[in-house]
């Protein structure tokens, strides 16, 4: 399991759609592995998704208050609900920004070895889900965001 760089916002990997895994085999395990291990290697990583680490395909990690794993292939199924808190990105480090995000969600997919999974999350880890999962499909949180505030934010990028 290899630790790997994150890329940075700018990166035009991030505004990439990932494409579906296909494949179950030793190389999916081998980046589920480093991918896991690269967002457990920085203090404050709650979840990562596979293109931040340069690789297209619909896979990510997430590590939470004690719930942590992986999903490959995930599909979404947001609640009406919607919350309002500060939302950061591993591509941006250090800028933080209120984000409208549902505050439960329901994710379904394959593990590594191609067995169905099903997450359900609430409150922070809901959040986690659903913003790496957007990774997946090129969306940033800050496409979300007011024009204003996504000029400020990317006037604000070292």
């Amino acid at each position: 399991m290899t630790v790997r760089q994150i890329r940075m916002f700018a990166d035009p990997v991030l505004r990439s759609v990932a494409e579906p895994v296909t494949v179950f085999d030793r190389s999916l395990r081998d980046l589920v592995r480093s991918l896991t291990a690269t967002m457990r290697a920085g203090p404050g990583r709650a979840g990562l998704a596979a293109p931040q680490i340069g690789v297209p395909l619909r896979v990510l990690a997430f590590d939470l208050d004690g719930k942590s794993g992986h999903i490959v292939n995930p599909r979404l199924e947001p609640s009406d609900r919607m919350i309002v808190a500060d939302e950061a990105c591993l591509s941006a480090p250090g800028m933080w920004w209120p984000r409208a995000r549902s505050f439960s969600v329901v994710v379904r997919g394959r593990d590594m070895y191609g067995k169905p999974i099903t997450v359900r999350a609430i409150g922070l880890l809901a959040r986690v889900l659903q913003h790496e999962a957007d990774h997946l499909d090129g969306v940033l949180f800050i496409d979300a965001l007011p024009d204003e505030d996504q000029r400020r934010f990317l006037a604000a990028i070292p």
